[in-house]
Order: structure tokens, then C-alpha cells, then sequence
């Protein structure tokens, strides 16, 4: 026969973080009942309890984790730590993307990256790779040099003129936060929890997105 533990009274009961700091409860052995007609044994597990003394402990920590609303009070972080594209604001999308499209377009290169596409090619780290990697499997547009050292000038002179447009964007704040992200940060900061950005963008975008 299956034992099955009779569940623990609710004054026995203790928060995750406050259980681990009391001394560990033995579990009382199953008591034997007398034996049925067929001489199988059946087993009547004793609940698990605390004694007295270590239920009143473990109310008086339980009341002193509990905040004022008396539920236990939530640990907080020592600091959050942001990314910035894609999590503080939608910059792939509605950013990066939109400046290279109107990259392409001055230059007249004939190129227009979509929301799907750009989404695929954000599997390519760093922009030049991704123009580099896009134009090699496709085909390189037809005012591209032809040579590898002038092909790398050229993205790089893509890139540069990208980000300028890209940065256009950020100081007109045309670029919002995502939802919730204002609320969260200035929490943080109310509960004296650090607040940083880790980052491999530009610097300057990062800080105008602050």
C-alpha cells in the first residue's frame, strides 16, 4: 500500500526563505494498523507537525517577513541591468531598420528592408556584417564597387550615414520607451535598487534614451 502524508497545518507552514533558517523537523514514523484478512499491512502516516516551541517560532518569523499588507515581503535585486535595443525601446524595428531603408534610399541603392526580413537578419551580428551578409547572399546592388577593399569602404560609409539617421531619430525622441519600462526603472530607483545599462550601441544612443 501507498503511504500518503496527511498535509501539515497551516501554522506549520513557513515562507521558502524563512524555512531554510529552522532547525529541520523529523517526520514521525507511520503507525501499523492491524493487519487485513489477507495479511497485508496498512500504514496511517502521522502528519508532520511542529512542536510548541517551533510553531511559535515560526509564526514570529513568518509575521516579522511579512510586509505591511502581511504578505511575506519580496526580496529585492541589488541593481537591474538593462539592455538597451529591444528592451528599453523597440530600436531594431522602428529604429535601426528605418534608418537603413532611408540609407539605402539616398543612395539609391534599389534596397528596402521589411519588418521580416530585418527580422531574419538580425540573427547576423553588428550592421555592417548584416548589409555584408544580406548583399552576398542576394545580390549586390549595382552602384556597389566591385572590389573587396572598396566594398568594405562602402558599407562602412552605409553604416556611418546609418547610425547618423539613427541618432536623428533618438534626439527627436521619436523613439519612446517600451511600456512599463519608465514605471520600473523609477521604482527601482524609489527602493534604492542600482539602475544600469549594458550595451554594445552606440554610447550616445543609450544615454539620449535615458
Amino acid at each position: 500500500m501507498n503511504a500518503m502524508a496527511a498535509p501539515a497545518t497551516a501554522s506549520t507552514l513557513l515562507p521558502a526563505r524563512t524555512y531554510s533558517s529552522a532547525r529541520p523537523v523529523a517526520r514521525t514514523a507511520a503507525r501499523c494498523l492491524p493487519r487485513r484478512s489477507g495479511g497485508e499491512s496498512m500504514l496511517s502516516p502521522s502528519p508532520l507537525r511542529l512542536s510548541a516551541g517551533r510553531t511559535r517560532r515560526a509564526e514570529a518569523a513568518r509575521a516579522s517577513a511579512a510586509g505591511a499588507g502581511g504578505a511575506p515581503a519580496a526580496a529585492l535585486p541589488a541593481a537591474l541591468l538593462f539592455d538597451c535595443d529591444g528592451v528599453l525601446v523597440d530600436t531594431e524595428k522602428d529604429g535601426h531598420r528605418i534608418s537603413f531603408n532611408e540609407t539605402f534610399a539616398e543612395r539609391e541603392l534599389g534596397v528596402s528592408w521589411d519588418v521580416e526580413l530585418y527580422g531574419e537578419l538580425l540573427k547576423i551580428g553588428g550592421g555592417k556584417e548584416r548589409m555584408t551578409a544580406h548583399f552576398n547572399k542576394t545580390v549586390w546592388p549595382a552602384k556597389a564597387p566591385k572590389t573587396d577593399e572598396e566594398r568594405k569602404e562602402f558599407i562602412a560609409s552605409l553604416h556611418k550615414r546609418k547610425t547618423e539617421l539613427f541618432m536623428a531619430l533618438i534626439e527627436k525622441k521619436l523613439l519612446p520607451l517600451r511600456p512599463g519600462v519608465q514605471r520600473l526603472i523609477d521604482e527601482a530607483l524609489g527602493k534604492g535598487v542600482k539602475v544600469a545599462v549594458c550595451s554594445t550601441s552606440n554610447e550616445k544612443a543609450c544615454r539620449f534614451q535615458q
